[in-house]
């Protein structure tokens, strides 16, 4: 079987130009940007020497006053224009924000704006903004070390991130001047760090990602260098944030302190928290010490104490291991390698309980905090252009939704956004009338629910197929999707085989900003969308629901009906037809019910006379001898 040969973005044309590219790891609680240099990947480092940059962003009356470890330095004396894990925001409503954010310090502006806003003194921030201006930094360091402009990066997101979540991070990085070749899942470009890619022989992979503030288990198959992701379970709203709060509920519960709305100590609580943590890395014992109200509350916390505390919380993380294995139907012996992401696996009990749980030894040998970034510079360096040569295969996505007009004017979706390419996927659609011959097929794309609110892509006709009742036909839509973008859309028609086809470039024509208002314009009008694709359902029912009552009417209405029982259908029918007209999805439903409410009897009634005139004439021997022949 040949393999698609893929184009890829930032492809050289020249044979021995260069481009400078980066990975980029948006972490929850630190970021991180490598590149490759002189063929091995490396993270990039401040003036300081420190690679790791923290993702917290603290803002004055003139914009960004402090960024990275500066900006968390000062966070316990401006704990509400300080903004951290902001990536716990990012994609999510309002409604979402406000059901996750408990522990979070800072405040929502009020608005009647789809995209929630953080108020600071520099005027209201969304998470997209924050993540950009993490990104621009990220962006100098790289170009500062570097030395040239950036042709582009790969920037990561967790494997269970959606598709609004992925979209915003693009955005936010569109936003920081950042060309992006592509978004990958941390768990791949975990496995491509360590070569996993280059083994000769096909394996299973689980990436363990406990972060800052997110969990999440990925189990990759790798066949013939193509990492394809078999299942992710985890949660979202656990990981070292939460083992600091472990440790502040235990201090306080020592001292009995009240810490209350008194954002300054909850933020010097979490610093003393994480500094023991790090500690008891290595050692036995550790002070926790602060100051507060004048007075100095100091304990010792034991290694032992220590890890009964985290034990509960890694227990969490292995159920949802458990549950991964389940989804991708594996047996912990069917994993090869455990890999270990983050900086909250530098805790000796989660490697040993993780190491105790899959039965071998986990892949610890890249800097847990690194290992995210050193894969995504591998990939840009590929997408760059840099390695004609290389054999990694880099699969893309479509940028918008990919279906088919059906009935009423609504969209069924046959390929989702943001599905990797090449892809082919199949539907099978009915008749919607009685005698049909030919149907007319429109492609649309777009993320609306209604046709009138999508892009037209093209329109074919499948034609010549036997006619039968309503719903009997079985035609199979199939959409293509190749590696370079081009959509090809089949129909055929399984009984009589009847068979036709067109083939349509789908992003020809669309600039980003375009693509960008028709994603954006989906989330304004949601809501709008649901109501309108119900209204257009129950229209579509009433419709089909009129003619089938018609045609059985025209047929036998007398032979079944007395003349009362059959006004009483016809009214009900009147006032289907009637409700059809409105805007109210809930009269029309209604109107079906009391149509079916008084149509009982006459149904009934024809179902008995259809099973009456089928055994007219035979006895039960002769069905006994039809279900035993021999």
């Amino acid at each position: 079987m040949a393999l698609l040969q893929i184009s890829e973005p930032g492809e050289a044309t020249a044979p021995h130009q260069h481009r400078l590219a980066a990975g980029i790891d948006l972490g929850t609680t630190n970021s991180l940007v490598a590149t490759v240099r002189s063929g091995a990947a490396a993270v990039l480092e401040d003036e300081e020497g420190e690679a790791i940059f923290p993702s917290v962003v603290r803002y004055g009356n003139d914009g960004v006053s402090a960024i990275g470890r500066q900006a968390r330095e000062q966070a316990a004396e401006d704990p509400y224009n300080t903004i951290s894990s902001v990536k716990r925001l990012i994609g999510l409503s309002a409604e979402d924000i406000a059901a996750s954010s408990a522990s979070m310090m800072f405040q929502l502006v009020e608005t009647d704006s789809t995209v929630p806003r953080i108020r600071t003194d520099a005027g209201p921030k969304t998470a997209i903004e924050v993540s950009a201006d993490i990104l621009k930094s990220l962006k100098a360091r790289a170009e500062q070390s570097l030395g040239g402009e950036l042709g582009g990066v790969v920037v990561t997101v967790p494997a269970y991130f959606d598709d609004t979540q992925r979209q915003a991070t693009k955005d936010a990085a569109k936003l920081a001047g950042l060309n992006v070749y592509r978004l990958v899942n941390e768990p791949t470009a975990a496995a491509i760090a360590y070569g996993l890619d280059r083994q000769e022989t096909d394996s299973t992979i689980a990436v363990y990602d406990l972060g800052g503030g997110t969990f999440d288990i990925s189990i990759l198959k790798l066949e013939r260098g193509v990492f394809e992701v078999l299942s992710t379970a985890g949660d979202t709203a656990l990981g070292g944030d939460d083992i600091d709060q472990a440790l502040v509920s235990w201090f306080v519960g020592e001292h009995d302190i009240t810490v209350g709305e008194d954002a300054a100590l909850q933020r010097s609580l979490l610093d003393q928290a994480r500094a023991v943590k790090h500690q008891l890395t290595d050692a036995n014992e550790a002070q926790f010490q602060i100051e507060y109200q004048d007075k100095s509350y100091c304990s010792s916390l034991s290694l032992e104490t220590f890890r009964s505390l985290v034990h509960v919380l890694v227990d969490r993380t292995l159920k949802s291991c458990r549950g991964a294995l389940r989804q991708a139907k594996l047996k912990k012996t069917d994993i090869d390698n455990v890999v270990m992401v983050g900086g909250s696996t530098r805790v000796p009990i989660v490697r040993q309980m993780v190491s105790e749980f899959f039965d071998q030894d986990v892949l610890t040998d890249i800097n847990p905090d690194e290992v995210v970034a050193v894969g995504a510079a591998l990939q840009a360096d590929v997408l760059a252009g840099n390695k004609p040569d290389s054999d990694m295969l880099l699969l893309d996505v479509n940028p918008l939704s990919l279906g088919i007009e059906t009935h009423g004017g609504l969209v069924e979706q046959i390929i989702p956004r943001n599905t990797t390419i090449p892809v082919a996927r199949a539907q099978e659609f009915t008749t919607f009338k009685d005698g049909q011959t030919a149907m007319a097929l429109h492609v649309v794309q777009g993320e609306r629910d209604l046709v009138r609110d999508c892009r037209s892509l093209g329109r074919f006709e499948l034609r010549g197929f036997v006619p039968a009742v309503a719903g009997q036909a079985r035609i199979q839509v199939m959409f293509q999707v190749d590696a370079d973008g081009l959509l090809t859309v089949s129909a055929i028609e399984k009984i009589s085989e009847v068979h036709a086809e067109v083939q349509i470039k789908p992003s020809y024509g669309l600039l980003d900003a375009e693509i960008e208002t028709m994603i954006r314009d989906s989330m304004t009008h949601a809501e709008q969308d649901v109501a309108a694709r119900m209204l257009q359902e129950q229209r579509v029912e009433a419709e089909r629901t009129v003619a089938a009552l018609d045609a059985a009417m025209s047929r036998d209405a007398d032979e079944f009906l007395t003349a009362s029982e059959k006004q009483k259908i016809l009214d009900a029918r009147e006032y289907v037809v009637q409700s059809g007209k409105s805007d109210d999805a809930e009269a029309i439903k209604n109107a079906l019910r009391e149509l079916e409410s008084v149509s009982e009897v006459y149904v009934a009634r024809r179902m008995n006379a259809s099973v009456g005139e089928t055994m007219t004439g035979k006895n039960i021997d002769s069905y006994q001898k039809q279900d035993n022949p021999s």
